[in-house]
């Protein structure tokens, strides 16, 4: 059967789901779109029909799997079945997480003949600025996005390992978000800051009398997230005479008011969250071993800054809408560099007070590396004229390749830096890849970008 004949009666089908789908051969080419995807995913009155699917999402001229991306198409033909993967794909609002779920349709031989890719765009994560939310486009920032897009749909209790400051709570919240507890409440305990006599009347609420000055009875943070998702903060602080309670809560959702004998059941999905270790803890003794793998169901680590220094300038842009949503604060060519080598122990929440402090030192809209010399001093209590800063500025601008005008946005800066490394490496498109930190995918995108702007300017094997 040729692929722009597909069967009418499951063009048919196609158009009655809810759920964005599209219907392309083996050749990538689209045969259908239902109106749900026409929708959401196509540009006013613009045709996907006939169009292959990597150059309506991507806008790549080959196959993902040939710009360094993941191939649900290739994997399906390998595996012969379903194939899940999570893309970020160019659509009517920009460059959106989207998950796509791939089923190969087989033909009266037995052969795959057609694809149907449903697709769901991801809200909590964005691959530009935005003034909310997860942002990113590193590789280590997709794998977590991939974890949490697996994840979410689903009960399975989370918990989530990093250092302070990379965002857990913003991740608990992509995962209730994007799970069918959305509609309902998510709610935040602060762990670390209830003692233990408090923990346990916070948690599961209180009878009216159950200690002194309980006058009247009160619910628990449980009972407020019934029907959604309850956020363990800091869960490495919970006091060891608590932990057991909340394990019965895990295993068996039920629990009991301080005061009363009366079981009651909670309708919770629990996502837990620390930067403590907690396996070292549980040989220290000082967390329980059936808790903890109670609470690992499915654990996902949150990348440290320094492991996606390339998603800063995309960071920064969105922290300065935030900080100071009433200015419109761009940085410099030399202020981004500094920036990007900077070592953020404090992760992006380090960043962002950086960025507050620097807006509130910038009298006008441009910051320049003075300006972050002075938030950085006030800071570490360095000199006033910056220090390590105004050297490694001083030092860009000796090493770096004269710029042809100067930059004056972010996209501006990303070509010019990646101009001067592809005039320096000497090897091939992986390995530059492996040396400025991003996928082939990522690779191949800037690429064609530089190409575009600056014909010649990638000679590249």
């Amino acid at each position: 059967m040729p692929a722009d004949l597909a069967p009418p009666e499951l063009v048919s089908f196609l158009d009655s789901l809810p759920e964005p789908h599209i219907l392309f051969d083996r050749q990538y080419r689209i045969v259908a779109a239902n109106q749900a995807y026409r929708q959401q995913f196509a540009p006013m009155g613009s045709s996907v029909v006939g169009r292959t699917c990597y150059a309506v999402s991507h806008h790549f001229d080959v196959p993902c799997d040939q710009a360094g991306e993941s191939c649900p198409l290739s994997r399906a033909q390998a595996s012969g079945q379903r194939e899940r993967v999570l893309h970020l794909h160019h659509t009517p609002r920009g460059e959106e997480y989207v998950n796509i779920e791939l089923t190969p349709v087989l033909n009266a031989e037995g052969e795959q003949a057609f694809f149907t890719e449903k697709m769901v765009a991801l809200k909590v994560a964005r691959g530009k600025p935005a003034a909310q939310g997860l942002i990113g486009r590193a590789p280590a920032f997709q794998r977590m996005m991939e974890l949490v897009a697996r994840v979410a749909p689903a009960q399975a209790t989370v918990l989530l390992l990093g250092e302070s400051g990379t965002g857990k709570e913003l991740v608990a919240r992509a995962v209730h978000e994007a799970s069918p507890r959305a509609e309902r409440a998510l709610v935040p305990v602060e762990c670390s800051s209830l003692t233990e006599t408090l923990f346990e009347s916070e948690l599961f609420g209180h009878e009216r009398g159950a200690f002194t000055g309980a006058n009247t009875s009160r619910a628990g943070l449980v009972e407020a997230a019934s029907g959604g998702t309850l956020f363990l903060d800091e869960v490495g602080d919970i006091p060891l005479t608590m932990q057991v309670k909340l394990l019965r809560l895990l295993e068996n959702g039920t629990y009991r008011r301080v005061g009363s004998t009366e079981v009651r059941h909670a309708d919770i999905r629990v996502v837990a969250a620390t930067h403590r270790p907690l396996e070292q803890m549980v040989r220290e003794g000082k967390f329980r071993e059936d808790l903890y793998f109670r609470l690992s169901t499915f654990p996902i680590a949150l990348p440290p800054l320094r492991d996606r220094a390339t998603d800063i300038p995309l960071l920064t842009e969105a922290l300065l809408q935030r900080v100071a949503p009433e200015r419109r604060l761009t940085l410099s060519h030399d202020a981004m560099m500094c920036l990007v080598q900077q070592p953020f122990p404090g992760n992006v929440r380090e960043l962002r007070n950086l960025l507050e402090r620097t807006a509130l030192l910038c009298d006008g809209n441009a910051i320049d590396t003075s300006h972050l010399a002075l938030a950085l001093g006030s800071a570490r209590g360095a000199p006033r004229d910056g220090g390590g800063l105004s050297a490694v500025a001083s030092g860009l601008q000796s090493s770096a390749a004269p710029l042809p005008s100067p930059p004056q946005s972010l996209h501006d800066i990303e070509l010019a830096v990646l101009r001067e490394q592809v005039r320096q490496h000497r090897g091939g498109r992986a390995e530059l890849a492996v040396k400025l930190g991003i996928s082939e995918r990522s690779l191949y995108r800037k690429l064609k970008a530089l190409e575009a702007a600056e014909p010649g300017a990638v000679k590249l094997p």
